[in-house]
């Protein structure tokens, strides 16, 4: 396929508004849309500047024009809209997470394998830069072996018990919430940044507020979680919504036997790098940069790429892979259905009250 991609949208939120601005980018042709109802497809076509608007997903997939969906509805609907869209010949792009049960999420890299299909998740934070250079440090020697890690994801946007979304209510949402959503996010970091796989995992968690907005809410507000990696190192991650003042806050830091590093998605532009001896800044330069990183570094030094410019790198990179290129790092079903085991392991571990949980991967998922 040489000409630029078909692409067709479910869902007309706030993540619906990113992914098809990063469609856009990535010189895909916007063909269609479909949300909760016809009429609420019809304007978010208008605002985003789709083709078409659809008046329900059967409608979306059936007509037979998409190269590629992108399944931005609730967390509920994404085994149903994306078995949807396999069975009518697309390739797919889920948001996370990739389905709520784990039974769920294996069942969609089976569908994906067996159709033979393109199938990612958008974990965007690794197509920052700074987080490929950082990750990059770490392949090549530079921090040592890594011994500790220290790592967080704090948001404050349901700070207060008024605050209500869809992600609350279980039945949409799912039985994971803070973690779910923004901790497979920080997993996922850890994992590809350090190399290492999490082997086994202790977690706490809270629900502050038992009801939001009338609605009687399960989910988790906050979590807390100690981690071992499979070289032994051994880490901390803090994962809330309730952080006041914290709009994204995601760091990462791993510390090795020679060097540290820390990475900040609110400052994406630079890396910490410490030493005994002294520590230091290092700004995003893609001519000196690693070259995976440099990659995906699609501005001069000074220019400053944020959260949009990484969905839009990995939105290339999975329209690449459409067209038969096999881009670094891209985040597949396979990624996918690993954050929903360690979601699993989370609540059980949370459930036991901090029981160790091993989740050392047996076998390598592939899409």
């Amino acid at each position: 396929m040489k000409r630029p991609p078909r692409a067709g949208f479910i869902g007309g939120g706030f993540m619906a508004a990113v992914h098809t601005r990063a469609s856009r980018a990535a010189r895909g042709h916007l063909t269609a849309l479909a949300s909760s109802t016809p009429e609420r497809a019809q304007r978010a076509a208008e605002t985003l500047g789709v083709e078409r608007s659809a008046p329900d997903v059967r409608s979306l997939v059936a007509a037979g024009d998409l190269d590629v969906v992108h399944v931005c509805s609730p967390n509920r609907l994404h085994t149903e809209h994306t078995l949807a869209a396999l069975a009518a010949g697309a390739h797919v792009i889920c948001e996370k997470p990739l389905a709520t049960t784990v039974a769920d999420a294996e069942r969609l890299v089976r569908a994906a394998r067996e159709a033979d299909r393109v199938a990612a998740v958008p974990f965007v934070y690794r197509y920052h830069p700074m987080a490929r250079q950082a990750r990059a440090l770490v392949a090549d020697g530079q921090l040592g072996t890594v011994l500790t890690l220290d790592a967080g994801y704090l948001q404050d946007w349901l700070l207060d018990p008024e605050d209500t979304n869809w992600r609350a209510h279980p039945e949409a949402g799912g039985a994971s919430r803070a973690f779910a959503d923004i901790g497979s996010h920080l997993c996922d970091l850890v994992e590809f940044v350090s190399g290492q796989r999490i082997h086994r995992l202790a977690a706490r968690t809270r629900t502050v507020f038992p009801e939001r907005g009338g609605i009687r809410v399960t989910n988790e507000d906050t979590a807390a979680l100690l981690v071992e990696l499979g070289n032994g190192a051994l880490g901390t991650l803090l994962v809330s919504q309730l952080a006041p003042g914290r709009k994204n806050s995601l760091t990462l830091e791993l510390h090795g036997t020679r060097r540290s590093v820390r990475f900040d998605q609110e400052r994406p532009e630079e890396l910490w790098i410490g030493a005994r001896d002294g520590s230091r800044l290092v700004l995003r330069d893609p001519d000196t940069a690693a070259p995976d990183s440099a990659r995906v570094s699609v501005l001069p030094p000074g220019h400053a790429l944020g959260y949009q410019d990484a969905f839009t790198a990995f939105v290339t990179d999975v329209y690449d892979a459409v067209q038969g290129a096999n881009p670094e790092g891209m985040p597949t079903f396979a990624d996918g259905l690993r954050a929903a085991r360690l979601t699993e392991a989370v609540l059980a571990s949370a459930a036991g009250r901090g029981t160790w949980i091993e989740t050392a991967p047996a076998t390598e998922d592939r899409t």
